[in-house]
């Protein structure tokens, strides 16, 4: 199971890139139009592959990259997948919830999935529920990934 519903999951150790995107692909044929994820971990915890995954799992349009200097980036649905777009937003270079209120993601939030990177602590205000993804990288560079509905 890859969510849980009152708290997190177990751990799940992803060994490599691949297996951080294959977690976000599955993670992504979850969600639906309106979800709020929010994604909490240090530099290099594999936030921006889960993303990847994540988009391959709505099946939309990519590259997905980082949006780290221009902040948010909206992908579109490809056709023949579900049709819901993604929002995808970096809140590192954001000074806390005003500015990130100031970007109107909740118009995104009703007919796309929104993902924040760097949003644990502000983001969750943008919504009712949301899905916190929290990645650390450990010493031997395996990534760890705990999923929980908020």
């Amino acid at each position: 199971m890859i969510t849980g519903e009152d708290g997190p999951d177990t751990a799940v150790e992803l060994p490599g890139t691949a297996d951080t995107e294959a977690f976000g692909e599955e993670l992504g044929r979850t969600l639906h139009a309106g979800d709020l994820v929010v994604l909490s971990g240090p530099l290099g915890a594999g936030k921006t592959a889960l993303v990847r995954g994540l988009a391959r799992g709505l099946q939309v349009a990519g590259p997905i990259t980082s949006p780290t200097f221009v902040i948010a980036r909206e992908h579109a649905p490809l056709p023949g997948g579900p049709g819901v777009p993604l929002v995808h937003v970096d809140a590192y270079r954001l000074g806390g919830f005003a500015e990130l209120d100031d970007l109107d993601l909740d118009t995104d939030l009703t007919e796309a999935v929104v993902v924040v990177e760097w949003g644990e602590g502000v983001a969750e205000r943008l919504a009712e529920h949301h899905v916190l993804v929290q990645l650390e990288r450990r010493e031997d560079d395996v990534r760890v990934a705990r999923v929980t509905r908020g």
